[in-house]
């Protein structure tokens, strides 16, 4: 009987053919081998018409975003059953339960157009108890920073072997085109280890220098949490972790700059002044002055944009970015939580590679890139945006 107790187990036929059936749907998933839909028909529409943005909604035909302006598709309108033939076979077991549980899901979806592979970041919604969709359109040329109009001290960020960077707007003002360029400059100049967890995944990387490994949360590893851990052992040098929307993922991504890495990431924020009112609205009141400590000393620059109407011919739009780097004075005044001597703080120091929006709209108009309606449409304060205009160089008053 001791023999028999000590005798090695035998995995029964359950647990075998349990393991067999996880090994084979591991393989499927690695296999990539997807069958076209019939939704690829209007996504090769969009990618000829060259189109950024596509809508689907029930009762409607297809609408196609093209040079800001929203047209319909030269078809008949999609029917309730059409929609869920169409979209439904997008989603795969998890986005389905997201669906079904949140009544939306995000993705990445790929479609081959003419033997290229097209991206497409796509928005899977309910309304009125029926089913749409949103997608944007993925370039797959990611520009320079001078074919993005971006300003040179923006290049200079790309250069620091560890700390944070953030990129701040709304949806759609461009931050994840701007991190690419960035991204991509790094992959041209060092031979580092560059790690990404995306949410979808939406440029794909081709590797100069760096070593590029893409993570798509759901896909490749199941949240920002589980991601963050496993990265610290993949020896990255430098870390996107997409969108900072919580208190854990700020953490992690916070305590990757403290030990050695250079972290990029978003964040919803209208300036970069207010980026720090919006991380500190992610924390207990009682943290505050910790975060503020773990900002002022670890985050090296904050870069707010929003994407303009440019009148260029072949620019459709340029970005207006303010530009506020952690130089001593921007450290104290964060740490002091002086934050609203932030601005004027901005609007004096070029010397660290700071701009405000209002520097930012007058080079944009002096460069014939936007008229001076656009600029004043979106100007933060219209009145130093004249007086800029006419020459007048506005001093901060005292800041300390």
């Amino acid at each position: 009987m001791a023999h028999a107790a000590n005798a090695p187990q035998q995995p029964s036929p359950t647990t075998q053919g349990g393991a067999a059936a996880v090994v084979r749907r591991l393989k499927e998933s690695l296999l990539d081998k997807r069958e076209p839909l019939e939704i690829d028909k209007i996504f090769r529409a969009l990618v000829k018409l060259e189109g950024s943005d596509l809508h689907l909604k029930v009762g409607r035909p297809p609408m196609v975003r093209v040079r800001g302006e929203l047209k319909p598709l030269n078809r008949p309108p999609i029917d309730n059953q059409e929609m869920i033939d169409l979209l439904v076979p997008m989603m795969d077991e998890r986005n389905l339960l997201i669906f079904e549980q949140e009544g939306g899901a995000d993705f990445a979806y790929v479609c081959e157009v003419d033997g290229e592979n097209w991206r497409f970041r796509v928005n899977l919604l309910k309304q009125l108890g029926k089913i749409g969709m949103v997608a944007r359109r993925i370039s797959n040329f990611i520009p320079d920073f001078k074919g993005l109009y971006l300003p040179p001290s923006v290049e200079s960020l790309c250069h620091f072997e560890q700390g944070m960077i953030l990129l701040a707007g709304v949806t759609g003002s461009g931050k994840s085109t701007t991190i690419g360029s960035m991204l991509n400059y790094i992959n041209s100049l060092y031979r580092k280890h560059i790690l990404t967890l995306e949410d979808p995944i939406e440029f794909v990387y081709t590797e100069d220098k760096c070593l590029i490994n893409q993570r798509e949360i759901g896909q490749d590893v199941v949240d920002f949490g589980v991601g963050m851990k496993h990265a610290v052992r993949e020896d990255p040098d430098i870390i996107l972790v997409g969108e900072l929307r919580d208190e854990e993922t700020f953490m992690t991504a916070i305590h990757a700059a403290e030990t050695g890495h250079l972290v990029f990431g978003t964040i919803h924020a209208a300036s970069a002044s207010t980026t720090i009112g919006r991380i500190l609205d992610l924390f207990p009141e009682e943290m505050h002055g910790a975060i503020r400590s773990a900002i002022a000393f670890n985050m090296k620059g904050i870069i707010a944009q929003k994407l303009l109407k440019s009148i260029k011919p072949g620019v459709p739009r340029v970005p207006t970015c303010e530009i506020m780097t952690f130089s001593p004075m921007i450290r104290k005044l964060v740490l002091e939580g002086h934050d609203n001597k932030l601005p004027d703080a901005i609007r004096i120091g070029a010397e660290d590679g700071m701009q405000d929006f209002t520097m930012s709209l007058k080079q944009l108009i002096d460069d014939e890139l936007i008229d001076r309606p656009t600029a004043f449409a979106v100007a933060p304060n219209k009145d130093a945006l004249k007086m800029a205009l006419k020459g007048i160089d506005v001093k901060a008053p005292g800041i300390i």
